[in-house]
Parts: structure tokens; C-alpha cells; sequence
């Protein structure tokens, strides 16, 4: 099975000293097990990584789409932007959601297209066990906000308690919202990109938030139905792959 980055390196057309990158899909770890088994396209910071250091030098135009994925992802692909020694500029043209708002965070610019949408959150996580196994759980998930609000509160200054509240509440932004709560500088095509247009996009939450439950809900059947599957075909490895994936696994 071939699985297909969905990130794009490129040479930018106008300036031969920049390069322009594209994340367009789901954020996940190297050799996600996942994607394995059901064929899921996403971005996986070591190849991610790999052909970054080619790029030395030279300046990057990031583009981001993507509605988010596994926290620890998101984390060494945010660090080797940060790492880049060159300017990095990051244009939200669709959604920058959960796990891609933190990546979006690595950039020294950040800019919004008028028609995009920002959200932060708290971190999810699927544990199994006991009383205490779920206890323990909940620690995890703790310690995992807070390095989310590292990046965050980098960007934008704001309190902890602050930032905390807004994740606590699943804060939903346009544009406009996000520059005047920091976390972006500009909105693109505006006079000046540096400047909050005055008529922000208006958008369905409903509708946004409907979308992610029903990637959700196919996914989870895909799930069950593989499963099903592995287990009549007696291949117990998988089974506990699938297991301990899932009860460790945490996500934005």
C-alpha cells in the first residue's frame, strides 16, 4: 500500500530565494498504524523533516489546511519550523484546526485568508483499564494542554489561564477574531495584510463541527469492521497493536 504525504514542497514561482510548502490533510505519527491498515493519507513529520533540511537557507511560504491529528506530530513539525533558520510565513487558507493550530504557531508571520477558520481545544485521549489506569489517563491529557499552551502563549502573550479557558471552551476563530486575540498578524488580500478587515467571515459551527463527527463516525466503523476481521482471522499481533493504539494514543 502506498501512502501519499499530504504535504507539498515546491519552489515558489516569484522568488527563486523562497519555497513554498502546502499541509493539506490529517496529522499523524511515522508508520501510522492506521493509515496502514485503512489506506488514510497524512502528514508524517519524518519524511516531513526530511525534506525540510533541504530547504537551508531559503525562506518558507507555509500554506495550512488541515483539520488536525496527533498532538505529538504536531509538535516536531512546529519545532522544525521553529529550527529553520530562515523566515518562515504561514498562510491559513482553509481551516488551521486542533493540532494544525499548533503548527501554524511556528511561524514568525501568520496570516489568514478572510474566508478561514482557527479553533483550539483540549487535547483528546482514549485510554483503557482500571480506575486508576483512567486517573493516570487524565494526568497525561493535562501535561500534554500544557505544552499546547507553550506554543500558544508564545504566539500571542496571553495568560495561561487565559489560553487554558479558551481551549476549555473549543474557541472557534475567523480572522478577525484571531488577530485580535493574537494569534495570527494579518488577514491576506486586506490593504494591508497587517490589519484586521472589518467584515469578518461568518461560518456554521454547526456545520464545521458536523463535518469532523462524521469523519469520526466513518472512521470508527472502519475500525470496528477491520477488527472484526482481524479477529477472525486469528491475528492476534494486530489485535494488540490495535489495542494499545488505541489506549494510548492521544489526539488533537
Amino acid at each position: 500500500m502506498i501512502i501519499l504525504s499530504f504535504w507539498n514542497f515546491k519552489n515558489s514561482e516569484e522568488n527563486e530565494e523562497e519555497i513554498e510548502l502546502r499541509i493539506d490533510g490529517d496529522i499523524a505519527m511515522d508508520d501510522d498504524f492506521w493509515s496502514m491498515l485503512f489506506g488514510i493519507e497524512n502528514v508524517t513529520p519524518k519524511g516531513f523533516m526530511a525534506e525540510l533540511s533541504k530547504y537551508k537557507g531559503k525562506d518558507i511560504n507555509v500554506w495550512i489546511n488541515s483539520y488536525g491529528g496527533d498532538v505529538y506530530a504536531a509538535s516536531r513539525i512546529y519545532t522544525a519550523l521553529k529550527e529553520h533558520k530562515e523566515k518562515v510565513k504561514v498562510k491559513i487558507d482553509g481551516v488551521a484546526i486542533s493540532a494544525a493550530s499548533v503548527i501554524a504557531m511556528a511561524g514568525d508571520e501568520i496570516l489568514m485568508s478572510p474566508t478561514s477558520i482557527c479553533m483550539v481545544h483540549n487535547p483528546w485521549g482514549n485510554f483503557q483499564g482500571e480506575a486508576k489506569d483512567l486517573r493516570h489517563g487524565a494526568d497525561v491529557l493535562d501535561e500534554v494542554k500544557e505544552t499546547i499552551i507553550n506554543a500558544y502563549q508564545l504566539k500571542t502573550g496571553k495568560s495561561r489561564a487565559k489560553i487554558s479557558q479558551m481551549m476549555d471552551e473549543e474557541t472557534w476563530m475567523s480572522a478577525k477574531k484571531a488577530v485580535s486575540e493574537g494569534f495570527v498578524d494579518g488577514i491576506l488580500y486586506s490593504e494591508s495584510e497587517g490589519e484586521t478587515a472589518q467584515n469578518s467571515f461568518m461560518f456554521s459551527r454547526l456545520r464545521v463541527q458536523n463535518s469532523v463527527n462524521d469523519s469520526t463516525r466513518k472512521f470508527i466503523e472502519q475500525y470496528n469492521k477491520r477488527f472484526k476481521e482481524l479477529k477472525q482471522d486469528g491475528e492476534a499481533n494486530k489485535i494488540k497493536l490495535l489495542k494499545a493504539r488505541l489506549a494510548l494514543e492521544c489526539e488533537l
